[in-house]
């Protein structure tokens, strides 16, 4: 019994349909695995964080809490976003427009003992811009009353 051209067609249509749902599912997914969201030190000290994956912490670096350790690359430091405070070990190079007292961005995971464990930092590339949800959680901080001091 041959087959109806018609019918060729349509076993060929259907084919194609599910190669292009398998391509849609396998880049949807690649999208998902690589997403990394962002959280204030408000949010990482209410536990509101996801365990076991990496995310994003953002704020401004508290003054005075830079440290440096003897081998040169390890340095620890605090994030606020004026409400709450995070420590931060980072073990690299940091950006050169990185101080005290300036926007940043860490990306890394929260250890067992509550210090974020950066694996990389990031910081803001001019007196402009910030993340937008540094932005919001300083701003609600400022409305709520709390000072907040940034250096120049």
């Amino acid at each position: 019994m041959a087959i109806k051209a018609r019918h060729k067609r349509f076993i060929l249509i259907a084919i194609g349909l599910a190669l292009l749902g398998l391509a849609a599912t396998l880049v949807l997914n690649a999208f998902q695995s690589n997403m990394v969201f962002f959280y204030t030190p408000t949010q990482v000290d209410k536990g509101e964080v996801p365990h076991g994956t990496g995310f994003r912490i953002g704020g401004l670096v508290v003054k005075d809490s830079l440290k440096r350790q003897d081998d040169g690359l390890t340095v620890h430091f605090s994030i606020t976003d004026t409400a709450k405070t995070v420590p931060v070990v980072y073990k690299g190079v940091l950006p050169d427009l990185f101080k005290e007292g300036k926007g940043v961005v860490a990306q890394g995971k929260v250890g067992a003992d509550g210090i974020f464990v950066a694996s990389e930092v990031l910081a803001k590339h001019d007196e402009n811009y910030m993340p937008p949800e540094a932005a919001e959680a300083l701003k609600r901080a400022q409305e709520q009353g709390k000072t907040v001091v940034m250096s120049k």
